[in-house]
Order: structure tokens, then sequence, then C-alpha cells
């Protein structure tokens, strides 16, 4: 019996990686060309909005005196130590509290307390502590994906089958087998998945930060744009950071097919 599979194939524009990628792509352009048009045509005032081709301008040109990749640097620097902090507490804490109901009844007032708190509410007490320094940015970062984050952890550690971790008891196995055997691996791939999340609330606190106290930044670029009505260099303070957290998240999803492999 022979299977016809000529309508099995999948089509060149319905799918596949390259095909979507260039979907995206046509679109983008279509979208930049309308937007240069319109502000070219006079639809759109300059100071407002400028032209995608004003601010590439404006990148060569901060590109060429050092002062974008030195900005694009410490932004980054301060979301990865204060990101890669929150994370080394959020996720030892948050499988302990998730698989442990008497710390989840210890640690729920404290978790209570901080989860609501916005990263900006940090602000104050921060540079109190730390002065207009360092260690004031990662800190906020720090503050402001710690109770996200452990939330998460929490979630993803309480979602794991209780069949699973009865099965394995019942086989014998003791609590440290248990939780690096069964708990870990099966909550792993939803803790990756949050921490992706959680790195672009990172971004946001380190924005808030650089908006009221740092000297260099993409937060302090697009505020000190907004100052000199450069608006050119607040877009392109916007697009910087959504490349960059593009560019981090797809180096977060090249360590999760690292770490769980057995995830699809």
């Amino acid at each position: 019996m022979s299977v016809n599979t000529g309508n099995l194939q999948a089509s060149p524009w319905g799918s596949g990686l390259v095909s979507r990628s260039l979907i995206g792509l046509v679109t983008l352009l279509v979208l930049l060309g309308i937007w240069e048009a319109a502000v070219r045509g006079g639809a759109v005032e300059p100071l407002f909005l400028p032209a995608p081709s004003d601010i590439w301008n404006r990148a060569v040109s901060m590109f060429g005196d050092g002062t974008l990749v030195n900005n694009i640097l410490a932004s980054t620097r301060r979301v990865m130590v204060g990101f890669c902090l929150a994370s080394l507490v959020a996720v030892p804490l948050g499988i302990l509290l998730g698989s442990s109901p008497l710390f989840m009844a210890v640690f729920n007032p404290l978790l209570s307390f901080l989860r609501p708190l916005p990263s900006m509410s940090w602000v104050p007490l921060s540079l109190l502590w730390f002065g207009i320094s360092e260690t004031q940015k990662y800190s906020i970062v720090f503050m402001g994906s710690l109770a996200p984050a452990l939330l998460y952890v929490i979630e993803s550690t309480r979602n794991v089958d209780p069949i699973l971790i009865r099965a394995a008891k019942n086989l014998g196995a003791n609590r440290y087998h248990v939780m690096f055997g069964v708990i870990l691996p099966s909550a792993l791939p939803q803790i990756i998945t949050g921490l992706k999340v959680m790195l672009g609330i990172a971004w946001t606190c380190v924005i808030s930060a650089e908006l009221i106290a740092a000297r260099e930044g993409l937060g302090f670029m697009i505020m000190n744009g907004k100052e000199y009505f450069q608006t050119d260099t607040v877009m392109l303070g916007m697009v910087m950071i959504s490349i960059t957290v593009l560019v981090t998240d797809l180096v977060l999803r090249f360590l999760e097919k690292r770490l769980v492999p057995w995830q699809d």
C-alpha cells in the first residue's frame, strides 16, 4: 500500500525557521519604510518621532565615539550582576519553599510584603545606603527581580507531579534523591522559562535606576537625550534595549537546550 505524501509536505512559506524569519524581515522593512515615508513626507514631526534613518545616523555617530558601546555594556553589566545574584538566591530558596510547607509558612509574610513593591520604590533607600554607585544599581535590579523570580520557582516546584515523588519514595529514594532526581529535573524547564521572563523585568529595573541616578547606561542615554530634545537619541536607547534583551534571550535559549535537553 502506497501513501501519497505530497500533501504532507510543508509549504515553503507556511512553516520552517527560514520562512518565518523571512516573513518577519519583510514585515519589519515595510514598517520601517512606512515610518520613514511618513516623517519625510511631513505627516509626522521629526521632533516627536524621528525617521529610522536619523536614528541610524545617531547610532553611527555614537558608535564612532564609543559612547553607545559604553552605555550598552554598562547597562548589561548591571542587569546581569543583579539578575544573577537574584537567581542564585531565588532558585534554591524557591525550591526549598515550594517543597516544604513549613518553610513556606515561615517566609510567606516576608514574601507577601516584598512581592507588590516595584523597583522604583527601592531607589530612595538604595541611594541612602549605597549612594550613586554601581552597587546601588545592582541592588535595584536584585530587589526588583528577587520576589517575582522566587514566586516563579516556588510555583514551578509545586507543579511537579506528586505521583512522581511518591513513586520515587516507594522505590526507596531518600530526600536527596527525590530533590535532585525528581523535583529539580521536573521543575527546571519552568524555572528557566520564569527566569527568562525575569530578565525583562531586570531590564526595567536597571532603566528605572539609570533614569534617576546614573552617569552612563542606556537609561542615562535616554534621559540625557530627553533633556537636550534629541529624540533620535531617545529612540536609539529604546532600540538598543530591545536588541540587547533579544541577544541575551538567545543566549539563555542556548543554555536552556544544554541544561534541559529533554525539554522540547
